[in-house]
Formats: structure tokens, C-alpha cells, sequence
């Protein structure tokens, strides 16, 4: 369940233009087919007083809690982390992640599981959360494929993502016209499966996510509601 709803709220940061970011806000359902159990999940974008921008995401199911932080502001229309929080309890072991992006020193340095990380740092960079983001907005502009730099650890990795099409996904709101992406692995080295639709009438925002683990294990993640830039998402 954690790397469903980590993935789902839970690159190169290809060019943003500050008016393409808009706030959000949105509540998920999130089922574990195996085992009867449910959870939720909140993600929201809001802009901060002093010009930079907050991506937060929750999460909370009966064994486990999950919360991850972005801070991240733009540059000559470039996306550029900030900082960069998460912390998990229950569900196996506990784990903490802090990280500071210096753009001074081109350097980031932190914390993960209590090992220090120090990595170079260079525009297009991501961490785990901003990463999203930046899917987010290149399928909103017609992108069939896009790969992502994100600090993963004590490395910095690639993720690819490739365009499926469009399909239609039933969430608490109504039906919504969706574009599905699918993250690329390479089959020798995983098999995990991850699909992820977002709304093409709602400033892309994610409505559902479906993730099969190595072991067989299911998650999916639907949207319950959420509202864009003030206006209450709804469905057909």
C-alpha cells in the first residue's frame, strides 16, 4: 500500500509557465484487493506568500500513515525543489527522508533513513513529489513520453513514463475523460506494474491510480472529490 499511495500524490523539469500552475485539492479512496482494507489519501498544490509553491500529500489507512512535503518555486519558468520531507509509520519499517536543495551551492544534502546524502545538484533535478508534478503538466501538453531526474535514495535516477491513450474512469464525482500513462521498467529488472489517469477537463489532475506489485499485490487509488483552482471537480 505505501508505494501506491507514495506514487500516487504517490524528468528533466521540462519548462512550466507560472500561469500553468494552479492550486489543488483532492481526497482519494484507496482499496487493497487482497485484503479487506481501504485507506485515504489527500494531495494539494497552494501558492505561499513569498512565491513559492507547497505540494503536500497524506495519507492514513488503519496499519499505516504516510505524509510527504515538497517546497518548490520557478525559475525562468523551470520547476526547482526547494525542500523535501517524507516520513512513514506502521507498514512495515518506519522511514524519514529530509533533503535541501541549495541552488547557491548546487548541492543537495540531507537525511534518508538516517544515512547522509549529499548529491550534485543541476536544473532539472526532482525529488520524489515535484516529479508528479512535472507529469502532471506534460501530459496536459501532449507529451506521449517523458523521462524524470529524481533523487531516489542516495542516487539520482531515471523514470520514464509513456502515453496509453484515452479512457473513460468512474470516480465519486461522475465519469471522467482521462489520459492513461504508464511508468516504463524495464521487464528483466521489475515487474511491477503502475498505471495512472488523469482528467483532461480538470487541469490534469490525478483521478485514479492502479499499481501491481512483484508479489501480486493490487492497489488502486480512486479520486472522492477535489476541487482546481477553486472550482469543484465533477464528473459526466
Amino acid at each position: 500500500m505505501r508505494r501506491a499511495l507514495l506514487f500516487a500524490l504517490a524528468v528533466l523539469a521540462l519548462p512550466l509557465q507560472a500561469a500553468d500552475l494552479k492550486p489543488f485539492s483532492a481526497s482519494y479512496t484507496a482499496d487493497w484487493k487482497q485484503l479487506p482494507m481501504s485507506g485515504t489519501a489527500e494531495r494539494s498544490l497552494a501558492k505561499n506568500a513569498n512565491g513559492t509553491w507547497s505540494l503536500n500529500f497524506k495519507a492514513s489507512m488503519m496499519i499505516a500513515s504516510l505524509t510527504e512535503q515538497s517546497t518548490l518555486r520557478l525559475d525562468k519558468d523551470t520547476l526547482l525543489p526547494q525542500t523535501y520531507h517524507f516520513e512513514r509509520d506502521g507498514l512495515g519499517k518506519a522511514k524519514k527522508v529530509d533533503l535541501d536543495f541549495d541552488w547557491s551551492s548546487k548541492t543537495i544534502t540531507g537525511s534518508d533513513r538516517g544515512d547522509a546524502v549529499k548529491l550534485p545538484l543541476n536544473r532539472g533535478v526532482l525529488d520524489k513529489s515535484s516529479y508528479q508534478l512535472a507529469l502532471q503538466h506534460d501530459v496536459a501538453a501532449g507529451k506521449k513520453s517523458v523521462s524524470y531526474q529524481v533523487v531516489d535514495g542516495d542516487e539520482i535516477d531515471t523514470y520514464d513514463f509513456r502515453v496509453l491513450g484515452t479512457e473513460k474512469v468512474t470516480t465519486k464525482t461522475g465519469q471522467v475523460d482521462a489520459i492513461k500513462v504508464e511508468r516504463v521498467r524495464d521487464p528483466s529488472q521489475s515487474k511491477r506494474i503502475t498505471e495512472l489517469w488523469f482528467a483532461k477537463e480538470w487541469d490534469y489532475l490525478l483521478v485514479q491510480l492502479r499499481q501491481v506489485e512483484t508479489d501480486g499485490k493490487e492497489y488502486v487509488i480512486v479520486l472522492q472529490d477535489g476541487t482546481v483552482d477553486g472550482k469543484a471537480v465533477k464528473g459526466n
